[in-house]
């Protein structure tokens, strides 16, 4: 691993977003709560919660930190897109600590997390469903300053 000693102390802040897209029909079951495994965004957001946590046991170089915040978010897309047809769920996670190192494996981990169990939840009736676009949005603090995906 890196050493971060002779790093100073400042807030860290990471959010990192993606998409996972699957057909209408199993986006209204979501939305309805009929998904036999149960409440799909309930278990994928605690999921992406678990998972910003457990990143340094997942990734083999990442530090493990005291993370003070983390939340995780989606945003519905009930409009089939005209060519694939499918919908989409947003997911975004934005993850906090005070400490010597950065955040955005952990932001990054969260979403993964969040689409996976979001695919498990639904795979027995939309095995189509995928996902993409994960990447991270923002992060500040520490010496690199503050990035911002255009």
């Amino acid at each position: 691993m890196v050493d971060v000693g002779d790093k100073n102390i400042t807030e860290r802040v990471a959010i990192a977003t993606g998409v996972i897209h699957l057909k209408p029909e199993t986006l209204r079951l979501i939305k309805e709560g009929e998904i036999k495994k149960g409440d799909v965004l309930a278990v994928a957001q605690v999921a992406g919660i678990m998972g910003a946590k457990k990143t340094s046991d997942l990734i083999p170089m990442c530090h493990p930190l005291a993370l003070t915040h983390v939340d995780i978010s989606f945003a519905e897309n009930l409009d089939p897109d005209p060519e694939t047809g499918m919908c989409d769920i947003t997911i975004q996670a934005t993850v906090k600590l005070t400490g010597k190192t950065g955040v955005e494996m952990e932001a990054l981990t969260a979403v993964s997390l969040s689409a996976l169990t979001i695919y498990d939840m639904c795979k027995a009736v939309d095995k189509g469903m995928y996902f993409n676009n994960i990447g991270l949005l923002h992060k500040s603090g520490g010496k690199s300053g503050t990035f911002n995906r255009k």
